[in-house]
């Protein structure tokens, strides 16, 4: 069984900082493309960044300049770091990832989500 598990989210005021770290864990065999998406209520859930096994990025361009996405290969984990946030970043953010995973014999590639946690932006 593979699961995503996300932690650091929180209140903080416009400006300031948040961590938000997700860790993959079961029979995984390859993690494939790694990203952070954003849901508020209301709106459909977005992209806000992304990371393939390789490094390579992408942004929303709200957010560009901004926040930093990156990842641990060896500990299957990826983590958002989110700078000068402001009020429009209030959301629960989701960790998203792309696994190669085992069962029995034979293996499977299939998106798996975080729980999701809140983060809100507000003095």
């Amino acid at each position: 069984q593979v699961q995503l598990v996300e932690s650091g989210g929180g209140l903080v005021q416009p400006g300031g900082s948040l961590r938000l770290s997700c860790a993959a864990s079961g029979s995984i065999f390859r993690i494939n493309r790694m990203g952070w998406y954003r849901q508020s209520p209301g709106k459909q859930r977005d992209l806000v960044a992304a990371i393939t096994s390789g490094g390579s990025t992408n942004y929303a361009d709200s957010v560009k300049g901004r926040f930093t996405i990156s990842r641990d290969n060896a500990k299957n984990t990826v983590t958002l770091q989110m700078n000068s946030l402001k009020p429009e970043d209030t959301a629960v953010y989701y960790c998203n990832a792309d696994i190669t995973y085992a069962r029995g014999p034979y293996y499977y590639t299939k998106t798996f989500w975080g729980q999701g946690t809140q983060v809100t932006c507000s003095s």
